[in-house]
């Protein structure tokens, strides 16, 4: 009866030693871990196997180990690279904090936009979530990897992440003028503002594309209308440059001598200065180009001759009478002079562009098989409406500086100097001459 008893009182006493045991070896997970947290000795076991090194940038832990496996599968245990988070994680990835994911880790936004929106509430969150979603102090103290190597699984990761901070903060602001990102000259590429009577003499139209740019400014285009044509007639150009990222005015009339071309430029660098216009500081006033029809086309020539804020004209149907306007163009301007080939314009523009005292980089463009209409084919009307692309790209090429746009127009063979006009019948046929 006594060794019964003995032999009792023995295993009573084995029981409760290995269940003070299981306890000790637990309490790091028992009493600082996150909700779900296996007791069993198997669970932990497991998850030290699983989480030797922890993974530089993910939420790897002895609690949510499976979670991160499902949720992050591109990154391999032993990786270096940032382990992108769950959904789950958006308060970890909203903040900057160190080890906001986890022991040693850094996460950074995406962008430097993002950091933005990171709020110091959230910042908060994300580390009071850390602090119970990872126990590192008491986990480490079971885990048997050497801290050393540990720490080196850690840090490239800061050091990479350091450096994303540095580049993103101190990117460099686009250069140039703004252009749409979409670059096919035969489309509209942006929503655009087109308000009618206004400008100097409120006669004119203002177009200009509906989301501004903050970090560029806008280069500007002058358009002359036709002599006795309202400027409302070439709607389609006007909205398809303005589309294209230039700030557009039309005038009322064309004179043919600049003077209504450089009073709407003194009334654009007017709106640019206002703090009530929505042109306000928009404006590149040293990058601008004048273009236009007929009468509008000398406007534009006169303009690039007379005013040293224009950069550059494009003629559509036009060319000096006297075959003496293009030979004034400085040297460090260029000059565009497109025809038709049935069109009244054609010698003016042949003359013009032909006198020996050209010295400007200059083009000469002519639209040939047109439509066999009243003309016989592209007439005095072709290059505002058949041909606008021409206009767009030469803009582009020289407001936008897309060199690569020189290819199109100068050479042997090009888009606009043997291709197909795209949309319509018939090639242009181009020459060129001081590039």
């Amino acid at each position: 009866m006594k060794s019964k008893i003995l032999k009792f009182a023995v295993l009573a006493s084995a029981i409760a030693f290995i269940n003070c045991g299981d306890e000790t070896a637990l309490a790091p997970y028992l009493n600082g871990g996150a909700q779900g947290t296996s007791s069993s000795s198997d669970a932990v076991e497991s998850e030290i196997s699983s989480s030797d090194v922890a993974l530089p940038g993910s939420s790897a832990n002895a609690e949510t180990g499976s979670e991160t496996s499902s949720s992050s599968g591109a990154v391999q245990q032993g990786s270096n690279t940032d382990a992108p988070a769950s959904s789950s994680d958006e308060s970890c990835l909203a903040s900057s904090l160190p080890d906001a994911c986890g022991p040693g880790t850094n996460p950074l936004p995406t962008s430097s936009s993002d950091a933005a929106v990171a709020s110091s509430a959230d910042a908060r969150s994300a580390t009071s979530s850390a602090n119970v979603q990872n126990p590192a102090s008491s986990s480490s103290a079971i885990v048997e990897k050497p801290v050393s190597s540990s720490s080196e699984a850690v840090k490239p990761a800061s050091s990479s992440s350091e450096k994303k901070v540095e580049s993103s903060s101190s990117a460099e602001a686009p250069k140039g003028i703004f252009l749409a990102s979409g670059k096919e000259e035969e489309k509209d590429q942006m929503q655009v503002e087109y308000k009618t009577r206004t400008g100097w003499d409120g006669g004119g139209i203002l177009s200009y594309p509906k989301q501004l740019s903050s970090t560029q400014k806008h280069g500007v285009v002058v358009w002359g209308p036709g002599g006795g044509t309202e400027p409302g007639a070439y709607e389609g150009m006007i909205r398809r440059l303005a589309s294209h990222g230039f700030v557009v005015i039309a005038l009322k009339e064309s004179p043919g001598d600049a003077s209504q071309a450089m009073k709407a430029l003194d009334w654009m660098d007017k709106q640019n200065k206002d703090q009530n216009s929505p042109l306000y500081n928009k404006l590149d006033m040293n990058t601008v180009g004048c273009s236009g029809h007929s009468m509008g086309g000398l406007e534009s020539e006169q303009a690039v001759i007379k005013d040293k804020r224009v950069l550059t004209a494009f003629l559509n149907n036009s060319g000096d009478w006297n075959g003496a306007g293009a030979n004034k163009v400085a040297t460090d301007r260029t000059i565009a002079i497109l025809f038709g080939e049935v069109g009244m314009e054609k010698d003016n523009a042949k003359n013009d562009y032909n006198n020996s005292g050209v010295k400007a980089p200059a083009c000469l463009i002519e639209m040939t098989g047109g439509p066999r209409n009243s003309e016989g084919g592209y007439g005095h009307g072709s290059g505002s409406w058949d041909g606008m692309a021409a206009t767009v790209a030469w803009m582009r090429w020289h407001l936008g500086g897309e060199t690569e746009r020189k290819a199109d127009f100068v050479g042997t063979t090009g888009k606009y100097i043997d291709g197909s006009i795209i949309g319509k019948q018939g090639k242009w046929k181009t020459q060129c001459k001081n590039f």
